[in-house]
């Protein structure tokens, strides 16, 4: 009997599959999307996405790291802006992702997996600050700079509060680095 439906590449089957993750556990949240409304959101029967991850955690960090993909694209775009504008759009970034974000600090401790891709985005982004502010920063500073931007930017996650204070304290931080 032939096929009633064509072959569909593995990596296209996986990116749909990614990409209805990303806008669920975005919309509705990682623990509120069970596998089958996941299935249900790709068109899939929920055995296929196992064909393709090993778990739902395996899961989230490809999302995670298509939506790091897409955020290093776009990052590049305010790389030549003035430090203040670099952390105050790396906020803007992460609030958009809060239920991402909430997801990942809650399931580190439980997934070596999320654990080891939180310390590679942490790796990653802090080297992007350090670059950034390494000219205008004693060496023996740098380290301790580069973790007061990185608490900065957390709080400002935790502790809502409007754009205008949020701009005050990133230029007000980054006065450190002129």
């Amino acid at each position: 009997m032939p096929p009633t439906k064509p072959r569909q590449d593995r990596d296209e089957k996986r990116r749909e599959l990614v990409d209805a993750a990303r806008r669920l556990f975005i919309g509705d949240g990682y623990d509120a999307t069970s596998m089958a409304a996941l299935a249900r959101a790709a068109g899939v029967a929920p055995n296929t996405i196992y064909w393709y991850f090993g778990d739902k955690d395996d899961l989230l960090i490809a999302v995670l790291d298509a939506v790091m993909a897409d955020a290093l694209a776009e990052y590049a775009g305010v790389a030549d802006r003035p430090i203040a504008e670099q952390m105050l759009w790396t906020v803007r970034q992460l609030q958009q992702l809060e239920r991402l974000v909430t997801t990942v600090h809650a399931r580190i401790g439980r997934s070596e997996a999320l654990n080891t891709w939180h310390d590679t985005f942490h790796a990653t982004t802090e080297g992007l600050l350090r670059t950034s502010i390494e000219q205008t920063v004693p060496p023996g500073a740098i380290d301790a700079e580069v973790r007061i931007a990185v608490f900065a930017v957390e709080g400002l996650l935790t502790h809502r509060m409007p754009e205008p204070d949020q701009r005050a304290i990133c230029e007000q931080l980054a006065s450190r680095w002129a």
